[in-house]
């Protein structure tokens, strides 16, 4: 039997997401699998030299590991009126060339931040640091993604949303692509199909599930915030929406792709449905 390992972030929405595997609620023949949760930019320069064959990354990364990876269709986070959050402390005016906190050079937030705040001072790390970085001072605002953007101290407030950043760019009418899966290449093509299929399933039968799967997760202290907080926050990111991207969503990443490219950040444009697996390859051969 092969094992397989996923690697995703330890937010509360790639948990769940994920987890109906690691319970043997969803299985697939053949394939033991297994996990390891780290923080999103460690995941996206882990992808950038091949670590992981089933891996969580960053949207705005895809472009630079094009050629390795496919994207996913499922397992996916976006925001809809709502991401990411520049925070600072309440009170403060934030000159030009403020410095702030951002969760990594390839994350979606950062290429967004980056093109609207272009003489910002920005310094990367741990996401999980950002709010008491921002407390402490040692920066004057920081990007907060996953839950921190439902748990933040009432010492800090909002400066700009992340999501208004992205009205303002994309010329409004598409969600927010944050995160996603990508798939190794060089798996066979029939091999990942059945991974992407597994992978969906998983999704569908957490949200299926939803309320007994989230308090397991919360039983075994698997995320870190409360079940108010978990319930809310899914329904942000771990949605039906996540189950299997619609043509909206593969549009918004297109969009994505554009502005990146007309800002500098790729050096050609790209269309995501160009790279996704060809899940109908199947269903052709065996017809």
């Amino acid at each position: 039997m092969k094992t397989t390992l996923i690697a995703h972030s330890p937010d509360a929405d790639d948990i769940f997401m994920y987890y109906a595997i690691k319970f043997g609620w969803v299985d697939m023949k053949g394939v033991r699998f297994e996990n390891i949760a780290l923080d999103i930019e460690t995941l996206n320069e882990a992808a950038l030299g091949s670590v992981y064959e089933i891996a969580a990354i960053s949207f705005a990364l895809y472009p630079h590991i094009k050629e390795e990876y496919a994207p996913l269709r499922t397992a996916v986070s976006f925001g809809e009126g709502y991401g990411p959050k520049l925070i600072k402390r309440k009170g403060e005016k934030l000159k030009r060339n403020f410095k702030v906190a951002l969760s990594g050079k390839y994350t979606t937030n950062a290429m967004l931040f980056r093109i609207a705040y272009p003489d910002a001072r920005i310094t990367y790390m741990n996401f999980l640091e950002i709010e008491d970085a921002v407390l402490s001072g040692r920066v004057d605002a920081g990007v907060l993604i996953h839950e921190s953007i439902l748990t933040y101290s009432s010492e800090l407030e909002v400066e700009r949303e992340m999501w208004d950043v992205w009205q303002e760019l994309s010329g409004g009418g598409y969600p927010l692509p944050l995160g996603g899966m990508a798939i190794i290449r060089s798996i066979p093509l029939t091999k990942a199909i059945a991974y992407e299929e597994t992978l969906t399933k998983a999704v569908k039968v957490a949200r299926e599930h939803k309320e007994r799967l989230s308090k397991m997760l919360l039983e075994r202290n698997l995320v870190r915030i409360d079940d108010k907080t978990l319930d809310r926050y899914l329904e942000l990111y771990a949605n039906d929406d996540s189950i299997s991207m619609s043509e909206l969503q593969l549009d918004a990443i297109d969009k994505l792709y554009e502005i990146g490219y007309k800002h500098g950040f790729y050096d050609m444009p790209l269309k995501v449905r160009d790279f996704l697996i060809p899940i109908e390859y199947t269903e052709q051969r065996f017809s």
